[in-house]
């Protein structure tokens, strides 16, 4: 499954928020407002124990909804919204004349606020169509109390418009502030891909710039000579730096391939070089290397490459890696006998550590690094 968007989660978030704030006003208008109001009522209503039942539902509509939307999903919103308009009818009926414009028939400005949570993230004409419900419930209720004057007609008017327009106003706001936070992250994503997209297009500018660098400094020693005839290519030692000189580019020519393992790629391009030009080479590889940057992978692979281009007789060259460490050794015939032999050398400067060590029989070339 795909990973949302950064622009769905802003959006996201903000309506996760709005979510909260109605399911918490819902809530807290039912038990603080709506309650003691029946309950003060009490036995003066037509029907108390109707009411009673009316507001026991509606609780539990609402908090059902609420966990639902807190747990970012939605509630069933075609039965809830049945189960609220019976409620609706069944307290208007069972408040009675003498209550009906009292806070003890909840349903006028309580009613409102579980629609919304019913209703959320469906489409607004939704909500206005059940608050139209409403109010002509409301409005038979009132013609049923015989309450046709002028005065009861603009209580029922207000009544209808003031208990309504603050949830429209919350449900259709809620969905407007997702839609503008998606549309503004969706554009500052653009913006941030398109930073990065330049920013990648120059550091591979850079990257080639630096290879070509390194590409002339490899070759241009060793072509200048031959042109210049100072150097002759029977000479083993011309050979040998003609060798050194291929296999470098052909490493860093390897260092821009799209290749799921770089480093290996580019060993085995300066091996299948100097095994072509020398000795039969086997290269052995464990474990898979990390992610590494290629200035590491050249500070590992270029004192094996040098060494592949002295090898004579057979080379074997081992690479073993894990997730914090990759080490790669070459070993070869030291043909200079024991009297070349010498202390071990070490190179521990920069990220990559450099040994070589010669015995009289072999000459052993490790680099390793390893993660800090």
């Amino acid at each position: 499954m795909a990973a949302p968007s950064a622009a769905s989660a802003v959006a996201h978030a903000s309506d996760r928020g709005a979510r909260i704030a109605a399911t918490t006003i819902a809530l807290a208008w039912h038990l603080a407002i709506s309650l003691p109001a029946v309950l003060d009522a009490g036995p003066g209503m037509a029907a108390p124990a109707v009411v009673t039942v009316g507001w026991l539902v509606t609780a539990a509509v609402g908090v059902g909804a609420g966990v639902r939307l807190l747990r970012d999903g939605l509630p069933p919103a075609r039965r809830l919204a049945a189960v609220l308009l019976v409620v609706d009818v069944a307290v208007f009926a069972a408040a009675g004349e003498r209550y009906l414009f009292t806070t003890a028939n909840w349903v006028w400005d309580g009613l409102a606020w579980f629609f919304l949570l019913v209703l959320w993230r469906r489409p607004v004409w939704w909500l206005l169509a059940l608050l139209g419900a409403h109010g002509a419930i409301a409005l038979g209720a009132v013609l049923g109390s015989d309450a046709t004057a002028p005065a009861d007609l603009a209580r029922y008017a207000m009544y209808v418009y003031g208990t309504s327009s603050l949830p429209v106003a919350v449900f259709a706001g809620a969905a407007a502030i997702a839609a503008l936070a998606r549309e503004r992250a969706g554009t500052a994503e653009a913006a941030l891909a398109m930073t990065a997209e330049r920013d990648a297009a120059e550091r591979a500018r850079r990257d080639r710039q630096a290879r070509l660098g390194l590409v002339s400094g490899t070759a241009e020693e060793v072509l200048a000579a031959l042109a210049a005839g100072d150097a002759d290519p029977a000479d083993p030692e011309v050979r040998r730096r003609c060798v050194l000189a291929a296999a470098r580019l052909r490493r860093l020519i390897a260092e821009s391939d799209d290749v799921p393992d770089p480093l290996l790629h580019e060993l085995r391009a300066a091996a299948d070089l100097a095994e072509r030009n020398g000795p039969p080479i086997d290269l052995v590889a464990l474990g898979t290397p990390p992610e590494l940057p290629v200035e590491v992978r050249r500070r590992l692979a270029d004192p094996l490459t040098t060494a592949l281009a002295d090898a004579r007789g057979w080379a074997r060259l081992t690479v073993v890696a894990g997730p914090d460490e990759v080490v790669v050794s070459l070993v070869t015939p030291d043909h200079d006998g024991p009297d070349a032999t010498g202390p071990p050398e070490v190179d521990g400067s920069g990220p990559v550590e450099h040994v070589h060590e010669r015995n009289g029989e072999i000459r052993w070339t490790q680099t390793r690094w390893r993660r800090t």
